[in-house]
């Protein structure tokens, strides 16, 4: 509204419209991405005081139950430690609203533009996420090694060396071929001639492809029962595959694959016997596509039609450390707008390469 009083005019902003815009930056501030589904479900997460490169430290499996005869008592254990550092940096986005769109009450505008700016958290996140778990390059995260993808043929160095490649990678030693302890885990039955035949270096969880489609990493029995195997060396247990759009119409014509639901099963009466319409929702959310050979399978159109990568998700092989949180701040970018930043500081890393395996195409 605009009103004359003296010959000078003044401005009132929609009250209403106010109310909206302080409304959406609280739900702003309130948003927590370690909610997101590709962090709540696959990241184990940290916190820490400081920022820059940061050094985590987490528990191994190490502990066991023994048998105890009448009268004894058990032997002392004690937690094995591991201990990963992370690179923990700031990213952040300016958001403004211009004074007419307030004046005007045009709340759609303001909507568009503040959902808009979550969304951007969200994808930038998600792809930081997929680009480190898959070992992909790109500048703006760091991710990859000297300017490349990771590979089979990388060198552990290469992989595991902070100075060349701050995300990690699923790539480990042999005890028997000392080095970094931090990165030695144990390979089971598989010697390194054994990982030679699959195509890897001793250690490396980089695998090529092994299907009639090989050249494009598509998805084949043989490759996945490889890394089953792989992952269950190491005492854990392959749960999780992750593809991209492009595998997917080869997943519809497999006779193993299970979807979640059909157009047919998103009725009230099945709905009601998984816990309500909320659980389709929230599968359709996780990205959770359906099961393979008893693994569940997610998909991502970040990840790339030539790799794919099976997990044990239980032990979270993803470490995220967040320093602070996503951060509203008012801004005064000029004349006629209102403007805030959106600021967050964290770090991402493969902190358990013995979790996963990615496959990839030749």
């Amino acid at each position: 509204m605009v009103t004359a009083k003296e010959g000078l005019m003044t401005s009132n902003l929609s009250s209403t419209a106010n109310r909206v815009l302080v409304d959406y930056k609280d739900a702003i501030q309130d948003y927590k991405v370690t909610n997101m589904p590709v962090i709540a479900q696959f990241a184990e997460r940290f916190t820490t005081e400081t920022g820059g490169d940061v050094d985590i430290t987490f528990a191994k499996p190490s502990m066991a139950l023994e048998q105890i005869e009448e009268g004894d008592t058990p032997a002392y254990q004690h937690t094995d430690l591991r201990n990963e550092r992370i690179s923990v940096k700031e990213w952040g986005l300016a958001v403004g609203v211009t004074r007419r769109m307030l004046e005007d009450s045009r709340f759609s505008e303001m909507e568009m533009a503040l959902n808009e700016a979550r969304r951007a958290v969200e994808r930038h996140v998600t792809q930081h996420f997929i680009y480190t778990v898959f070992g992909l390059y790109k500048a703006e995260f760091g991710t990859g090694v000297s300017g490349n993808p990771i590979i089979k043929t990388h060198a552990e160095s290469a992989i595991n060396t902070f100075a060349n490649n701050s995300h990690g990678g699923f790539y480990g030693k042999t005890p028997t071929t000392g080095g970094d302890a931090v990165r030695i885990y144990d390979y089971g039955e598989y010697s390194a001639a054994e990982l030679a035949a699959l195509g890897t270096n001793a250690g490396s969880h980089y695998i090529p492809s092994a299907g009639a489609g090989g050249a494009t990493g598509d998805l084949a029995l043989a490759d996945i029962t490889t890394a089953m195997e792989l992952i269950n060396s190491k005492g854990g247990t392959a749960d999780t595959i992750m593809i991209s759009p492009s595998h997917y119409k080869t997943l519809l014509n497999l006779a193993d694959f299970t979807a979640p639901f059909t157009a047919s099963t998103t009725n009230e009466a099945h709905a009601t016997s998984k816990g309500g319409l909320d659980y389709v929702n929230n599968v359709s959310n996780s990205g959770l596509v359906g099961q393979l050979y008893g693994l569940n399978v997610y998909m991502n159109h970040y990840i790339p039609k030539d790799r794919y990568g099976v997990f044990d998700m239980k032990v979270k092989p993803v470490g995220y450390v967040e320093r602070r949180g996503l951060t509203v701040e008012e801004a005064n970018p000029g004349f006629g707008i209102q403007g805030s930043y959106m600021t967050m500081r964290y770090g991402l890393k493969v902190i358990r390469p013995e979790s996963g395996v990615i496959v990839i195409g030749e």
